[in-house]
C-alpha cells in the first residue's frame, strides 16, 4: 500500500506539472479511449440485443448457450469472425474492396467525438470536442458513410453487390438532404450550432403543460416534425428495415457484402451498428435532452462525482430506448419497395423539412418582432 500511494502521489505530482494544454490534451486522450471501448462493447452487445429481441418476436430462445444467460456470445461471435479464413475473389478489384470495411466503422466512431454523453466528471467535461460547429462536424463524416457500399459494391465486380451499392448511394444521399433539413428548427431555435447549448436549452419543464420535460420532441409542432423526419431518416441513413433495400437478402442475397468473408464481413455489421449508436444519440441529444431530466434537479451540471455518473446512465437510458425501437421495427415491420423509399425521400420529406424551416423562421420573426 505504501508503495501504491507514493507511486500515485508521483503520477499527481507529474501531472500538475503539465501545461494546461497537456492537461486537456491528456484528458481529451483517456476519454476518447473510453468512449471507443465502450462504443465496441455496445455495439457488440446491441447485436446480443437483437437476436434476443428477434427470438422474442419469433417465439424462440435465442443464443443462451455461451457463458450465463448467453452474455458471452458477442466474445465467442468476435474470436470467429478474426480466426475464420479469409477469402479475396481473385476477380474483385483488391485495394478497393479491402478499403470498403473499414470506411464503414471510422465515421460513426469520429462522431461520437462531439457527442455531450454527461454534464460534468470532476472539472471534465463529458464530451471529448466541444465544437461550436459540432452538427456540421457530424453531418459532413456521416456523408462519408456511403462511400464504402459504394466502394464495396463497385470492387466486389459482381452483379448483386453493384446493384445494392447503387441502390444505397441513391438512398443515402436522398435521406441526407431531408435529415439535415430536418434539424436546422432545432438551431434556429438555439441559436447555436454547439450540441451543448442545444441540451441546456431544453432543460425544465414545458410553458404550456409544466411537469413535462422541456424536450425539442415536445415543445412544438415544428420541432415534433423535425424529430418524425429525423427518426424516419436515420432507418434509412442506416440501411434499416423498412429501408433495407441496400441488403435485401431476398432480392440480392445480401447485397454489396455477398464477397466479404471474416473479420471483413463482421466490419460491416459493426459499422452498421455503431451508427444505430451514432443516430440514438443525435436524438437524444437534438430531441430528447440529452443528459438531463427535469426532475431532482438532474437538468444542471453535476457538482458531485454522484451527479455525473447519475447524466451518464441518464444518457445510456435514452439511448437504449431508441436503439430497441431500432431492433424491434426490424422484426415487425415489412420492407419498402425502392419506388416508394424514394418518393416518400424527394416527394414527401423534403418538402415537408423546408416548409418546417419557413414556418419555424417566420414563427421566431413573429415571436421577437
Amino acid at each position: 500500500m505504501h508503495f501504491l500511494h507514493q507511486q500515485f502521489g508521483a503520477l499527481n505530482g507529474w501531472f500538475n506539472g503539465l501545461s494546461p494544454s497537456g492537461q486537456f490534451a491528456l484528458f481529451a486522450a483517456i476519454k476518447a479511449f473510453v468512449v471507443f471501448n465502450v462504443m465496441m462493447g455496445m455495439v457488440a452487445y446491441v447485436v446480443l440485443l437483437e437476436r434476443r429481441i428477434c427470438a422474442f418476436i419469433q417465439d424462440r430462445i435465442g443464443p443462451n448457450r455461451v457463458g450465463p444467460f448467453g452474455l458471452l456470445q458477442p466474445a465467442a461471435d468476435g474470436l470467429k469472425a478474426f480466426f475464420k479464413e479469409e477469402m479475396t475473389p481473385a476477380h474483385v478489384r483488391k485495394i478497393l474492396f479491402n478499403l470498403a470495411p473499414p470506411i464503414a466503422l471510422i465515421p460513426a466512431v469520429l462522431n461520437l467525438a462531439i457527442i455531450p454523453f454527461g454534464s460534468y466528471l470532476g472539472k471534465q467535461q463529458m464530451v471529448i470536442a466541444n465544437l461550436n460547429v459540432g452538427i456540421l462536424y457530424t453531418f459532413g463524416f456521416v456523408s462519408l458513410g456511403v462511400y464504402s457500399i459504394v466502394l464495396a459494391g463497385y470492387a466486389s465486380n459482381s452483379k448483386f453487390p453493384f446493384l445494392g451499392g447503387i441502390r444505397s448511394s441513391a438512398q443515402m444521399i436522398s435521406y441526407e438532404i431531408s435529415m439535415g433539413m430536418s434539424v436546422i428548427p432545432i438551431f434556429l431555435f438555439v441559436g447555436s450550432l454547439n450540441l451543448n447549448d442545444v441540451i441546456r436549452a431544453q432543460t425544465g419543464t414545458l410553458n404550456w403543460l409544466p411537469g413535462l420535460p422541456n424536450w425539442y420532441a415536445l415543445q412544438s409542432p415544428m420541432t415534433f416534425l423535425a424529430f418524425c423526419i429525423f427518426l424516419v431518416a436515420s432507418f434509412a441513413e442506416t440501411n434499416r428495415t423498412p429501408f433495407d433495400l441496400a441488403e435485401a437478402e431476398q432480392e440480392l442475397a445480401g447485397g454489396y457484402n455477398i464477397e466479404y468473408s471474416s473479420i471483413k464481413f463482421a466490419m460491416f455489421f459493426m459499422g452498421e451498428y455503431a451508427n444505430i449508436l451514432l443516430v440514438s444519440s443525435m436524438m437524444v441529444t437534438l430531441f430528447f435532452g440529452g443528459w438531463t431530466l427535469p426532475w431532482f434537479g438532474l437538468d444542471q451540471p453535476a457538482t458531485d462525482l454522484l451527479h455525473g455518473v447519475l447524466h451518464i446512465g441518464i444518457f445510456l437510458a435514452k439511448l437504449l430506448v431508441f436503439v430497441v425501437g431500432f431492433i424491434w421495427i426490424r422484426w415487425m415491420w415489412p420492407r419498402f419497395r425502392y419506388d416508394q423509399l424514394m418518393d416518400l425521400g424527394w416527394r414527401k420529406f423534403i418538402p415537408v423539412a423546408l416548409a418546417n424551416i419557413l414556418v419555424t423562421a417566420v414563427w421566431l420573426w413573429w415571436r421577437t418582432k
